[in-house]
């Protein structure tokens, strides 16, 4: 028996959800994943679900860090465009798969919550920049974190730079 947890997503351009189920095996005290599962009744997506689902189950059982997974996921943008969820663009279907399988990750204690370490970042460059004008909105993350150093617009949540 292994501990897991099942998420339902639902993509905008789809009229079925897709369940995504991520177990976990408990190491060293530590709970990691272990296997994915990617279930759905639209047939469109099988072949390329139970590729994509074997191939990160087989990478998860090698073990170590397999974080690498969640960017790679993430990074994948569809040119036919993503689509607005939450109140957040995924730039596609892939992404939005990469973002449920991290907050597992961070439910469980696997990654650290990114997005307290990059609000903590941010904190901490307003506290450099006491005086300048206040943080503007990033264009990639959306986040009211832009200010400007050297120059440069910089994203303290993201990282995103745009240089003037």
């Amino acid at each position: 028996m292994l501990p897991g947890r099942t998420y339902k997503l639902k993509w905008p351009e789809s009229d079925h959800a897709l369940y995504i189920t991520v177990n976990d095996v408990v190491q060293d005290g530590r709970r990691r994943p272990f296997e994915i599962f990617i279930n759905s009744k639209n047939m469109e997506h099988y072949a390329w679900t139970v590729a994509l689902t074997r191939m990160i189950s087989a990478v998860f059982r090698r073990g170590g860090d397999v974080s690498f997974v969640v960017d790679e996921l993430k990074a994948v943008f569809d040119p036919r465009g993503g689509a607005w969820m939450g109140g957040s663009y995924k730039p596609s279907l892939l992404a939005a798969i990469g973002e449920v399988i991290e907050q597992h990750m961070i439910d469980i204690g696997f990654l650290p919550d990114r997005q307290n370490i990059a609000g903590e970042k941010a904190r901490e460059a307003l506290r450099q920049a006491v005086g300048a004008a206040p943080p503007r909105q990033c264009q990639r993350c959306g986040q009211a974190a832009v200010v400007q150093q050297e120059g440069c617009d910089i994203c303290t949540a993201c990282g995103h730079s745009r240089c003037a």
